[in-house]
């Protein structure tokens, strides 16, 4: 006779077992260690979440089965094997309750947004063949691989603290451009015109933008001919380090007319509202003290002159930071969205300390409303109903009290 509560105790384990990998990895994907720690780590989890069920399987399998059917107790395990379940079992309510709360469904610290958007196939607008080796080609091909799939998405984004001179502002916010080499650079340069044709007030662009060193002589190809009244601004992110001097995409980035908000932040004037606009790259670069500004002219007179506040930064998981310095507003990357999102579940995958809560979207954690950016590449070739994303943004202020 099969036990049911031992059965349905196994298979919590089981789904435990798997939880905790998944935790593990998306976390571990969001600190700033060198790349190869990371990927040897990545690669230990990854076999051990897959072979250890099938390998405990084979070893116990006649005393799982005396369990299940009444015949034997869990005495017969091993004890290292049952502490090990045991933690399994505790991860489902301890990691499953959280990571079902903040599930998209549900719509905790979200933002209701309006959005028109357009899916764009980059090979029907590009002349030249977009995969530049035969597995690209492959990927690209593949069903409901969206990864070309380019979604050009006008948001109207409610913005809690926004001055009303602002109301209207339009920025073009791009992310994770991931110049790998694999994919050839008119696909990027076609966002880029989507987002040029949307004559933004100003671009912002979080991070990750080259991921070899060929790549860089395609910048300005891709956005050399970017303006907008009052101007265009990056900030780098964990991929930029993989070439030989990062400092090399800056420098090229700063020819090309793009204002580098990693090392610096600035006071402007928008639509005659003083400004701060700022950069954040941690954990990857240090980040700007904004309380002193070390490497900013900006006196005490001008901070007290902002009336909004704007942060650039690769990550998410940098909102504490953006919260405790009253930014008004937080353009973020870095997630991909979780490049696969199932259906009300949402994403999976997301290299976050926040998990999948952040992966991409409109977010409000008081003093700071968030928009993070499914980017539009990547390393993986491989996207889910998660298409790249170009973000055409226009700012207003919150027509009623946000609850």
């Amino acid at each position: 006779m099969i036990d049911p509560t031992a059965l349905t105790i196994l298979l919590l384990a089981w789904v435990g077992h798997y939880g905790i990998h998944l935790a593990f990895y998306n976390r571990l994907n969001c600190l700033g260690w060198p790349r190869k720690r990371i990927k040897r780590m990545v690669k230990a989890a990854f076999a051990n979440a897959v072979l250890l069920p099938p390998l405990v399987l084979a070893l116990y399998w006649q005393p799982l089965l005396g369990i299940v059917q009444q015949s034997t107790d869990w005495a017969q395990l091993p004890v290292i094997l049952r502490i090990y379940g045991s933690l399994c079992l505790a991860s489902v309510p301890l990691l499953g309750i959280p990571w079902l709360i903040y599930r998209p469904l549900f719509g905790i610290n979200h933002v209701k947004i309006k959005v028109r958007g357009r899916l764009l196939d980059a090979r029907d607008h590009c002349s030249e063949k977009l995969p530049r080796n035969g597995f690209a080609n492959w990927v690209t091909g593949l069903p409901l691989n969206q990864v070309l799939k380019l979604s050009v998405e006008e948001i109207e984004l409610p913005v809690a603290g926004l001055p009303e001179a602002l109301d209207g502002y339009r920025i073009a916010h791009l992310s994770d451009i991931h110049l790998t080499g694999d994919i050839d650079w008119p696909y990027s340069r076609l966002a880029m015109e989507q987002a040029l044709s949307a004559a933004p007030d100003m671009f912002a662009l979080t991070g990750d933008i080259v991921d070899c060193q060929e790549t860089i002589q395609w910048l300005p190809k891709i956005f050399g001919d970017a303006s907008a009244r009052d101007g265009c601004y990056f900030v780098l992110g964990n991929h930029d380090t993989r070439v030989s001097h990062p400092d090399e995409v800056r420098q090229q980035m700063e020819t090309l007319g793009w204002q580098d908000l990693g090392k610096s932040a600035t006071c402007v004037d928008l639509r005659d509202v003083p400004s701060l606009l700022a950069g954040n790259e941690s954990p990857w670069f240090p980040r700007v003290e904004i309380d002193q500004f070390p490497r900013v002219e900006i006196d005490q007179a001008q901070r007290e002159r902002v009336k909004f506040r704007l942060l650039l930064s690769h990550s998410p998981d940098q909102i504490r930071w953006a919260r405790q310095h009253a930014f008004t507003l937080m353009l973020a990357g870095h997630t991909h969205g979780g490049q696969g999102r199932l259906p009300l579940v949402g994403p999976l995958l997301s290299p976050s300390v926040h998990g999948s809560r952040f992966a991409s979207g409109s977010f409000y954690l008081a003093p700071t409303t968030m928009q993070v950016s499914r980017g539009l590449h990547g390393n993986h070739l491989m996207r889910i109903n998660c298409p790249p994303q170009v973000a055409l943004l226009t700012l207003r202020t919150p027509s009623g009290k946000r609850t």
